[in-house]
C-alpha cells in the first residue's frame, strides 16, 4: 500500500518511477553494489510516460557511500527519482547525477578534445597486392557534434576540417558510458544493508487501446447488426532501455502532466474469431478518478518493441447503423450573438450523408467494461464470409453503460441537398422568418431512415412556425427530422423558423 500511495502521489505532480538492472553493478571506487531485482513494475500512462518501480538491494558504508546503477532510460526525469526503505530507515542521498548519454563516435571524439588519437585507412592495392591498413596520428582540435558541426584536426603540424580515418580510441574509454547512468553519494551513520525502493519518471513508455468490430452480413433493411468486438492494447516501448520481465499495468484517463502529449503508436494484427473466448486475462479497476487496468502477467518489453496484448472480447453486441444528413455542418456554432445576414449558415458545398455507428457499453450488451479512449475499426462480411474494412473513428475513455458513437464514414447511395427558399428580417419588429427545403434520396435496393439534423443558431428564441413532418428537439438550437425511404425514393423536408429578440 506504500508504494502505491507513492503512485498517486505522483500522478498529479511528479509521478514516482523506478527501474533496476539484472547483475549487480559496481560502484567505481568503493566496491559497493547496487544489486538489481530481477522484476520491473510498470505503471503506462497513455500520455507517453510511465512509473516505473522495483526494489534494489542497497550495501553501504559508515560515511559516503557512491552507488551507481547503468539500468536506467534515456528519457528518465532527473527529477523524479525516489530512493526511499519502505521498512522506514532514512536514505540520505547527499549527491544525485544522472548521465543520459549513449556512447557514439562524435561523443567519445568530445572527450578526447585535445589528444592525439589513430585513424585507420584502408587502402585498395589492387587485385595483386589486396588491402592495406595504414594508421595515421591526429590530434583533435574541435570534436565534431551531431548538430553537423565540423572536427578540427591536427595532422602533421597542420589543421583539417575532416577526419583523417576512421578513429581508433584507447580501451580505457569510460564504460559507464555504454548507457544512461544514475549514481549517488549515500551517507550513512554506520553499514548498513537495505531493499530499497527505486522510483522515477520516464518519457517513452506508451500504450492505446485499439477495438477491432467485426458486423456480420448485411441482410435485409435492418439497422441493427450483432457484432463480435475485440479490444487490444498495444504498448510500445522507445524509452531506450529494455524490460526483460516487467509486470505491467496500464492507467487510462487524464492525469495532469506539465509536458505535451506525444503520438501514439497503433498496430493491427491478427485475424477476428467469432467464437467467444475464455475470460481475457487482463482486469480493470477504479483507481482514484481513473481506471487501472492490469495484465496479470510478466512480459518481456524489448527497446523499440510494440507489444499487443488482447484485454477484451464480446460476441453479440448490438449495433445499431444511423445515417444522417445535416446539411449545415460546419457552418453553424460560430459563436453566441444575433446572425442577420441571409447567407448565415448556408453551406456552399454538397454535405454527405454520414454514417454513424453506435452502441451502449453495458452488461446487458455483454460489454461493460470501462472502454479507455482509443482507435475502433469497423469490418463487415461478405457474402463470402470474408471480413472487409468498412471505416474507422476514435473514442474518448467511456465509462460503464456510457453511448459509444462513432461516424466511420458517408454513404454511397444516400443522398442531400439543402437550399434556403425564404428569408425575411423585420429589424424594427426585431424578427426573422427562415425557411428551408432539404431533399434526401436513396438509391439503395432497400429502404433507410435518414435523419435530417438543422441548426437553428440565429439566435436563442425561436419558433418552428410551419413543418412537413414532426421532428425532435435534440438541444436548444438543434431539430432533427427523421425520414423514412424506401428502396429508389425521394422526400423534401421543409420547415420555417420564427426567430425574436
Amino acid at each position: 500500500m506504500q508504494l502505491r500511495a507513492a503512485a498517486v502521489f505522483f500522478a498529479v505532480g511528479s509521478l514516482p518511477m523506478s527501474l533496476t538492472g539484472q547483475q549487480p553493478v559496481v560502484g567505481p571506487e568503493d566496491g559497493s553494489v547496487l544489486a538489481a531485482h530481477d522484476q520491473d513494475f510498470l505503471t503506462i500512462y497513455n500520455q507517453d510516460f510511465a512509473v516505473v518501480r522495483s526494489t534494489v538491494p542497497l550495501v553501504l558504508k559508515p560515511g559516503t557511500t557512491e552507488v551507481t546503477t547503468t539500468k536506467v532510460t534515456r528519457q528518465l526525469e532527473p527529477d523524479s527519482v525516489v530512493l526511499r526503505d519502505p521498512k522506514g530507515v532514512a536514505i540520505q542521498v547527499v549527491e544525485q547525477n544522472y548521465d543520459a548519454a549513449v556512447i557514439d563516435q562524435n561523443l567519445l571524439l568530445e572527450k578526447f578534445e585535445g589528444q592525439t588519437i589513430e585513424f585507420q585507412n584502408v587502402l585498395d592495392q589492387g587485385q595483386q597486392m589486396g588491402q592495406r591498413i595504414v594508421t595515421t596520428a591526429g590530434k583533435i582540435v574541435r570534436a565534431p557534434d551531431n548538430n553537423g558541426r565540423q572536427p578540427i584536426v591536427e595532422v602533421d603540424g597542420k589543421l583539417q576540417f575532416q577526419l583523417p580515418g576512421t578513429p581508433i580510441f584507447p580501451a580505457k574509454a569510460d564504460s559507464l558510458l555504454l548507457k544512461p547512468t544514475l549514481r549517488w553519494q549515500i551517507a550513512s551513520p554506520r553499514a548498513e544493508n537495505l531493499n530499497a525502493e527505486l522510483d522515477f519518471i520516464t518519457r517513452g513508455l506508451s500504450w492505446q487501446s485499439t477495438y477491432n468490430i467485426v458486423l456480420p452480413e448485411q441482410v435485409g433493411a435492418s439497422a441493427m447488426s450483432l457484432a463480435d468486438v475485440v479490444g487490444w492494447v498495444t504498448i510500445h516501448n522507445e524509452s531506450g532501455t529494455e524490460f526483460p520481465k516487467a509486470n505491467i499495468k496500464l492507467m487510462a484517463g487524464d492525469v495532469a502532466k506539465i509536458e505535451a502529449n506525444f503520438a501514439m503508436v497503433d498496430k493491427f494484427r491478427g485475424r477476428l474469431a467469432a467464437e467467444p473466448a475464455s475470460p481475457p486475462p487482463v482486469t480493470q479497476k477504479a483507481f482514484d478518478d481513473f481506471h487501472l487496468y492490469d495484465l496479470h502477467r510478466t512480459v518481456d518489453l524489448r527497446d523499440g518493441e510494440t507489444k499487443q496484448v488482447e484485454f477484451m472480447r464480446a460476441a453479440r453486441v448490438p449495433i445499431t447503423r444511423k445515417y444522417e444528413y445535416d446539411g449545415a455542418q460546419g457552418v453553424i456554432g460560430l459563436g453566441e450573438g444575433l446572425y442577420l445576414e441571409r447567407t448565415f449558415g448556408i453551406s456552399t458545398s454538397p454535405r454527405k450523408v454520414a454514417i454513424a455507428q453506435e452502441f451502449k457499453n453495458s452488461e446487458a450488451n455483454h460489454l461493460g467494461m470501462p472502454l479507455p479512449a482509443g482507435r475502433l475499426r469497423f469490418y463487415r462480411q461478405d457474402t463470402g464470409g470474408q471480413v472487409e474494412f468498412t471505416g474507422e473513428s476514435t473514442i474518448d475513455h467511456t465509462p460503464k453503460d456510457g453511448l459509444v458513437r462513432v461516424v466511420t464514414g458517408n454513404a454511397f447511395d444516400i443522398t442531400g441537398d439543402r437550399k434556403q427558399t425564404d428569408f425575411h428580417a423585420d429589424t424594427k419588429g426585431r424578427t426573422l422568418d427562415e425557411s428551408f427545403e432539404i431533399k434526401v434520396t436513396n438509391a439503395k435496393e432497400q429502404p433507410v431512415t435518414v435523419s435530417v439534423i438543422e441548426h437553428l443558431s440565429r439566435w436563442s428564441s425561436w419558433k418552428i412556425t410551419k413543418k412537413s413532418g414532426e421532428f425532435a428537439k435534440t438541444d436548444s438550437r438543434t431539430i432533427e427530422f427523421p425520414v423514412e425511404l424506401g428502396a429508389g425514393e425521394e422526400k423534401t423536408v421543409s420547415y420555417t423558423v420564427h426567430y425574436s429578440w
